[in-house]
């Protein structure tokens, strides 16, 4: 073999031995994070191969475990991208005049992105063992500050916090039931039925006859107001020790 076929032959294997310099990690962990995307949309049985990730991307397997750890990382790390693509999703969603409206539309566009993405919906939302992912707390956050809008017009029946803690793993639920044992969900209503009971929990306008304690209630308008709009007539101090009176008058019993 002759010195310029030896190195024909030897390049491409090189470049792929070589590990990649500070300024390549952010597109090469990029990349990894987008084909472990593809492999898992594509596996049947929802999960991924690293080799396979590491030979669609051009680099060798410890460039991703640099990169990443191990594979579990590189799993948190494309939950996470999901993550930050589901809120861009939420945030796009247009913001009416009608709070509770809106907390329908949100309900259901969860529902939509769970049977638009199942591989990746159940990596983001089903409890994996050891997981690292970090962004599932701004979804409760978006969540939270629709039902702030709710609190603030009198439509909810208890705190922000407690209806987000109702209504997203309500949520999840039914969308990881329909996406994993379809055979046993099968109702289509079934989204709609599981929203409407536990909207009914939450929601003054859906609550059955025995109207909430209408002291707590007010506590809770005027706490989710105060955290919409502020107050210039208080010092800090001060509204914050009115945000704890108004907390703890508006706690359910």
């Amino acid at each position: 073999m002759t010195e310029r076929e030896h190195t024909a032959d030897t390049e491409p294997r090189r470049r792929r031995r070589g590990s990649t310099g500070p300024a390549d990690d952010a597109s090469v962990r990029a990349a990894l994070i987008e084909a472990a995307q593809r492999q898992l949309a594509s596996a049947p049985d929802g999960d991924i191969a690293t080799r396979a990730v590491c030979e669609e991307v051009g680099v060798t397997q410890p460039v991703l475990y640099r990169l990443f750890g191990d594979k579990n990382g590189l799993l948190d790390a494309v939950a996470d991208a999901a993550f930050e693509r589901y809120a861009r999703r939420k945030q796009d969603l247009e913001v009416t005049d009608d709070p509770v409206a809106d907390l329908h539309t949100g309900w259901n566009d969860h529902m939509a992105f769970a049977a638009e993405n199942p591989a990746l919906y159940q990596l983001m939302f089903a409890p994996r063992p050891h997981s690292a992912a970090t962004a599932y707390r701004r979804i409760l956050d978006l969540l939270e500050a629709t039902l702030t809008r709710c609190a603030a017009t009198g439509a909810l029946a208890t705190t922000p916090r407690l209806a987000a803690q109702l209504i997203l793993p309500a949520n999840i639920g039914a969308a990881l039931s329909r996406i994993a044992r379809p055979d046993l969900f099968d109702d289509p209503a079934l989204p709609d039925r599981t929203r409407d009971a536990i909207f009914a929990a939450v929601l003054t306008e859906s609550t059955t006859p025995g109207a909430p304690d209408p002291l707590r209630a007010a506590a809770r308008q005027l706490r989710s107001q105060l955290t919409l709009t502020g107050t210039d007539t208080l010092e800090p101090v001060e509204t914050a020790l009115l945000d704890r009176w108004l907390e703890r008058i508006g706690e359910p019993h």
